[in-house]
């Protein structure tokens, strides 16, 4: 209940750590797990303090994904599995290494797609569902929607992000979206963190097309190379006892200089209804502005985390309820 209800608060107590103290402690169970992870880092504090990048300074788990070490080319075309792809699938396979991402083109049948949107708006205008804080966004869809959770579960698609993470690929999280985004540049890896870095992959599913109008997916190609951004790289305005008010607008003025610093040209995913987008924790990307007003952009985005990785959220200062 607390969770639910804090998901719709825009107050004060949102940027108190100890409102997600609070949530901890009534989630203990799933974050005892954390202890054995805790001692082995030399981490001496309790599994449901508060948790950011700072505590990792010096101490980083020495493993990384395999495709994100510099003879990650090399070490994809001697893999039996990735020999056994079609030569479709081993060019996109690529493309992930070199820039980030990769797509699929019409995954989704348009049934499965036109089935997913009927749905959604029906659980919408029944009330059994909703938008959190933000307005646009319907949180973990799949807990209430048998039919959202299969594409969120797909097994293919589990399979191909297993394969990039190298290990198995865990659902964490999903976010339906009616209207565009409009969200400035960022990487996913400063709300959802993984200790070792680079254990977060993400897919975005076209459930209708994109145009220029509707506030398209954006992204920039090869930006998952540059290290990663944490709270100890801008002015987060985080204390002891709170969360910056002002952080995720410091940190998007942050990735706006990284951006121009390192000359990273913009591309647009004009998507299909059915394709899907898959792409690197630290890829650069965000929502376009919405050029006609009314026109929606239904998509669903997931969010995956690797087996036996330790997670949690940069931003808020928080450990993550992986399931």
């Amino acid at each position: 209940m607390f969770s639910r209800l804090f998901q719709k608060y825009t107050g004060f107590l949102r940027n108190l750590k100890a409102s997600y103290v609070i949530n901890n402690l009534m989630h203990a169970a799933q974050l005892r797990r954390n202890q054995a992870f805790y001692k082995q880092m030399g981490l001496k504090k309790s599994v449901f303090s508060p948790i950011g990048a700072r505590d990792f300074e010096g101490r980083h788990h020495p493993d990384i994904p395999w495709l994100d070490r510099p003879n990650a080319l090399q070490r994809l075309e001697e893999d039996l599995t990735f020999q056994a792809f079609e030569p479709r699938l081993q060019t996109k396979f690529r493309q992930f290494v070199t820039d980030g991402y990769l797509v699929l083109e019409n995954f989704f049948p348009r049934e499965e797609t036109d089935q997913l949107v009927a749905e959604v708006e029906g659980l919408l205008n029944s009330g059994k569902t909703a938008y959190n804080y933000t307005g646009r966004k319907i949180f973990n869809l799949p807990a209430q929607s048998d039919l959202a959770n299969r594409f969120y579960r797909h097994p293919t698609l589990l399979s191909y992000l297993s394969f990039l993470l190298g290990k198995p690929a865990l659902p964490f999280q999903s976010m339906n979206f009616t209207l565009g985004s409009e969200q400035r540049a960022h990487s996913d890896s400063i709300h959802m963190m993984t200790e070792p870095q680079g254990y977060l992959i993400a897919t975005w599913i076209a459930l209708e097309d994109c145009t220029e109008e509707n506030g398209p997916l954006f992204y920039y190609p090869g930006s998952h190379r540059l290290p990663y951004v944490t709270t100890q790289d801008y002015d987060s305005g985080n204390t002891f006892f709170t969360i910056g008010e002002h952080s995720n607008r410091h940190y998007e003025d942050k990735i706006a200089e990284v951006i121009a610093q390192n000359d990273l040209k913009k591309q647009l995913f004009l998507a299909k209804r059915g394709d899907v987008l898959i792409w690197h924790a630290n890829l650069l990307h965000g929502g376009n502005p919405i050029l006609r007003p009314g026109v929606t952009r239904k998509s669903m985005v997931c969010h995956y985390f690797a087996e036996g990785v330790f997670c949690y959220h940069e931003m808020s200062q928080r450990p993550a309820l992986t399931r």
